[in-house]
């Protein structure tokens, strides 16, 4: 069992920053793959950014490439969502999730094993 839990949500400013983190439970950290995931009310979940086990690969969607950067650190059992040029659509509740695995392909939301409870982002224009 992996508990996930975030933070780093708030409000910004349009073209501001915020730093969200996902902290893990468990001993197994290094096992999983971890992505971050947004959605609002009524929309479909988007998956924004995953890293692999080493944090060697990452992969991002398009509508935040170049802005959001994904990290890890093993050691403190955390994920990093950096998020600079903050757009008003990025507002969205923020998820990390984890899927353990052996491999590098970007899994899709429904094959990760375990989310966080989410973190609110609000961007003001």
């Amino acid at each position: 069992q992996v508990q996930l839990v975030e933070s780093g949500g708030g409000l910004v400013q349009a073209g501001g920053s915020l730093r969200l983190s996902c902290a893990a439970s468990g001993r197994t950290f290094s096992r999983y793959i971890l992505g971050w995931f947004r959605q609002a009310p009524g929309k479909e979940r988007e998956s924004v950014a995953a890293i692999s086990r080493t944090g060697d690969s990452k992969y991002y969607a398009d509508s935040v490439k170049g802005r959001f950067t994904i990290s890890r650190d093993n050691a403190k059992n955390t994920v990093y969502l950096q998020m600079n040029s903050l757009k008003p659509e990025d507002t969205d509740v923020y998820y990390c999730a984890a899927k353990q695995t052996v491999g590098w392909v970007v899994p899709q939301g429904n094959e990760y094993d375990y989310w966080g409870q989410g973190t609110q982002v609000t961007v003001s224009s």
